[in-house]
């Protein structure tokens, strides 16, 4: 019989105000601790984490992300978490400050608090780091052995970030149904290297139908600051049933042409969400799925604010040429497109783009 394994964090909480208890959440967990974030997110939550992690008898260092989870980046904070005789790293902000904290901590022993003040990504729950360039092209995944220890998620702080970290949430966790479909119809492995259970394509699914049910109406609530039912729904789809889905389901065409369009320097202003859409829309052409499936799936992601066309991700007029490096890039030798069930070529993708393009250029009008 075939092996099925499904991981996860040990520990998920989610609400308003959380963060203010952290120190007693993470209290079993160590007694020094690295907290890691950006400049602005420190500024935003830095002063009550450390509080709260005070509070619980925590010796704490605080570090200043670079803004890129790179080799350098995580080398560099490897050294102070080392230098603070840390036994708990605490990646604060978006994905790739909790990605280098993951990689850090990895390399270091101890444990991990994954704590995001966006839902832009599934990041925060999963055990895999995405390694980038220090000119922010992708470069690779790894995929760890452990997950965080614990993931702390105040609904309030992410309610009050830009709106657009919150579409591009949005816009990530669409894509974990129709890839865990794929690869659960093709045979695919998952990132465990193991075939997906059906626990984790029920929550794939349900992350889908979770943002069908409750994306516009919390879209509009954090546009003004407000946690409502629906903000709290979409956090747990966009940061706990994607993170699930897609790590215990499999990944397939959405993420690698997300991987494909980071080659582009035209796209590296649009969020890793905005990026993965274009993907995912783009899987369903490839995959031939019926017109109607198509632009329903894209006029919800416009409806929520979501790129359908190549020129909203910075793409205004792409040539051939440009497309056909994305496509080549989606279609390297260890990229999950391959977990589609049938043989895609560049050709395939590119071709795929061009209609990606066709159809959100329709929506507009």
């Amino acid at each position: 019989m075939t092996t099925r394994i499904f991981r996860s964090p040990a520990a998920y909480i989610q609400g308003r105000n959380v963060l203010d208890d952290l120190g007693d959440y993470a209290d079993p967990l160590g007694d020094a601790a690295l907290v890691l974030g950006d400049e602005v997110v420190l500024d935003l939550v830095g002063e009550r984490v450390e509080t709260s992690l005070e509070a619980a008898g925590f010796d704490i260092d605080s570090v200043v992300f670079n803004g890129e989870c790179s080799e350098k980046e995580i080398g560099r904070i490897r050294e102070r978490h080392t230098e603070h005789d840390a036994n708990l790293i605490v990646g604060i902000g978006g994905g790739k400050a909790i990605d280098t904290a993951r990689a850090t901590r990895e390399r270091t022993g101890g444990a991990l608090v994954s704590l995001p003040t966006v839902a832009s990504t599934d990041a925060p729950t999963s055990s895999v780091a995405v390694i980038y360039s220090e000119d922010g092209e992708f470069v690779e995944f790894h995929v760890y052995e452990r997950h965080p220890d614990l993931v702390v998620i105040d609904t309030e702080v992410v309610a009050n970030a830009p709106t657009r970290f919150f579409r591009s949430g949005i816009g990530d966790a669409l894509a974990t149904w129709f890839e865990a479909d794929a690869a659960f119809r093709s045979g695919a492995t998952t990132l465990f290297g193991t075939r997906s259970t059906r626990t984790a394509q029920e929550i794939a699914k349900l992350a889908y139908t979770t943002l069908r049910e409750h994306g516009r109406s919390a879209v509009d609530a954090v546009e003004n600051n407000a946690v409502t039912e629906s903000v709290e729904a979409v956090v747990e789809a966009n940061t706990l049933l994607s993170g699930l889905g897609f790590e215990s389901g499999g990944l397939a065409a959405a993420h690698a042409i997300h991987n494909g369009l980071t080659q582009l320097e035209a796209t590296h202003e649009a969020t890793h969400g905005e990026k993965v859409t274009i993907g995912t829309i783009a899987q369903l052409v490839l995959e031939g799925r019926e017109d109607a499936l198509v632009e329903d799936v894209a006029g919800f992601a416009a409806s929520v604010g979501l790129p359908t066309t190549l020129a909203e991700i910075g793409l205004e007029d792409p040539s051939i040429e440009d497309l056909a490096i994305v496509a080549e890039a989606a279609c390297a030798e260890d990229e999950t497109i391959h977990n589609e069930p049938f043989e895609v070529t560049a050709d395939d993708v590119r071709d795929a783009l061009v209609g990606v393009d066709a159809v959100g250029r329709r929506l507009d009008h």
